[in-house]
């Protein structure tokens, strides 16, 4: 189990509209879907090629009615999920929902970030599969929005083990700092938002796609928005944040991305 400890091990999108969800994803990815029958409700798997990578539901009323958009969420392995909520916890993070066991699949909880930012932690039942580069349709990158970056490094350091493995100036003193499960690959960045960029701070995740921008015209045609982009990366590589038509927010990007 320790294997798992701070790896991205499933994605989630709750939505208001899984119907509509399930024909702008496979329409515009190449994801299939699933369904997946248990007792805790309605669940539909998307399909990377042969491989389930995502899950799709109903966005609870309760979390409608607290305001909560449609959204991607990210859960990270670790070997314990209630040690690290009360260690997250204890570093002013707070729980938004569990501990609590999903039959057949694990325990998970969700929580959100001394900053705001909402994430869930997963343990499984069954052994994960092996940590590789990802491939064309996968979540290959993983971007967090705070409004504290000292703070955020320090708290996803402690509860997953997170390094920084390399810092980029983005200008003005604004720094984007490379995370990792302590060398290559690289799994993600933070940055420091600044008061000029809307909403909370939140987590965005970023598919791998041939071409980025011959595929932000499909997005429109689909229904959804692109907010930024395409936009070139010191890296070489291509990226663009987008909108589904629901109003959950992803980002894709292409080439040389994955070698950070």
């Amino acid at each position: 189990m320790n294997d798992i400890q701070g790896r991205f091990l499933w994605y989630e999108l709750m939505t208001t509209d899984t119907g509509e969800g399930a024909r702008f994803y496979t329409s515009l990815l190449g994801w299939t879907t699933q369904e997946w029958d248990n007792e805790m409700g309605p669940y539909t798997m998307f399909v990377n090629g042969e491989t389930p990578m995502a899950g799709m539901m109903v966005l609870p009323e309760e979390a409608k009615a607290e305001g909560a958009p449609p959204s991607w969420l990210g859960y990270t392995g670790v070997p314990d999920v209630d040690a690290t909520v009360s260690r997250a916890q204890s570093l002013g993070g707070r729980v938004v929902a569990g501990p609590m066991d999903i039959p057949a699949v694990g325990r998970i909880a969700v929580l959100v970030d001394p900053q705001g930012a909402v994430f869930a932690i997963f343990t499984p039942l069954e052994p994960a599969s092996k940590e590789g580069t990802p491939g064309a349709g996968s979540f290959g990158w993983h971007e967090l929005g705070t409004t504290d970056l000292d703070d955020a490094v320090a708290f996803y350091s402690d509860i997953f083990g997170w390094k920084i493995l390399v810092e980029h100036d983005m200008g003005g003193g604004s720094l984007y700092r490379i995370f990792g499960r302590g060398g290559p690959p690289p799994m993600g960045g933070m940055y420091a938002k600044t008061p000029q960029m809307p909403g909370p701070p939140a987590w965005l995740y970023y598919v791998l796609v041939d071409d980025v921008a011959a595929l932000l015209p499909r997005v429109s045609e689909l229904g959804g928005r692109v907010l930024n982009g395409p936009m070139d990366v010191p890296d070489g590589g291509v990226v663009a944040q987008c909108m589904d038509p629901q109003g959950a927010v992803f980002a894709l990007y292409s080439n040389a991305t994955r070698d950070r």
